[in-house]
């Protein structure tokens, strides 16, 4: 499950064919953080900034986001976190350059980052909704995520005895399908990490880092 990534940097959004957000973003997000999110309204492609970490109609607490980063495609149509957002097909693309993911080497947990191997951003698959927190819409976004037991790349990641979990990686091509989508056709776009475009290495977290 990814608790950590890095949205895509501002100068580099021209490469997704994307204009530059208007606000501002750390580089580094984990839950509760605000990010940048794209989804579509009436057709037209637009952004707006997010918790990470869904924030339902009916729960009024930024704290509430920790808990809810990742959406698992086999039970979001039910889990009180998310059914809402399902079921009004309210569908997104997260612009991102890198995900972080454990993975445990003799027995411990290390920081490994993974990202395209031409160094191009890509775009994962979410949900996103919003709420009124003391009087404020507050818009927020989960990651959508499959089983990867049996996937060759994405099943070195995560605890041994865990199951296996793999982002969704929507390609150029599938980008508005995604995001006009209704729920009855996103299992459509339930695609599994692609073999020869990724890569994973090793990146422990710098110094001025590990406060966050």
């Amino acid at each position: 499950m990814c608790a950590n990534y890095e949205p895509i940097e501002k100068d580099r959004v021209h490469l997704l064919n994307l204009f530059e957000p208007t606000f501002d973003y750390k580089a580094d997000v984990y839950p509760s953080y605000d990010c940048p999110l794209l989804f579509s309204n009436n057709g037209k492609i637009e952004w707006r900034q997010v918790k990470f970490g869904m924030i339902p109609p009916w729960k009024h607490d930024l704290k509430f986001s920790k808990f809810t980063y990742n959406a698992r495609t086999e039970t979001v149509d039910k889990k009180p976190s998310f059914r809402h957002a399902w079921a009004k097909s309210q569908f997104a693309l997260i612009p991102v350059e890198k995900i972080y993911e454990p993975r445990y080497v003799n027995g411990k947990a290390e920081r490994w980052g993974i990202y395209r191997e031409d160094g191009l951003p890509f775009t994962v698959a979410a949900i996103y909704d919003s709420t009124l927190i003391d009087g404020k819409q507050v818009r927020s976004m989960s990651m959508l995520t499959i089983n990867a037991d049996n996937h060759p790349f994405m099943s070195q990641f995560h605890k041994p005895e865990d199951e296996k979990r793999s982002i969704i990686v929507i390609p150029e091509e599938y980008r508005e399908d995604w995001l006009n989508c209704k729920k009855e056709d996103a299992d459509q776009f339930f695609f599994k990490m692609p073999l020869g475009e990724f890569k994973a290495e090793f990146l422990p977290k710098a110094l001025s880092q590990l406060s966050l």
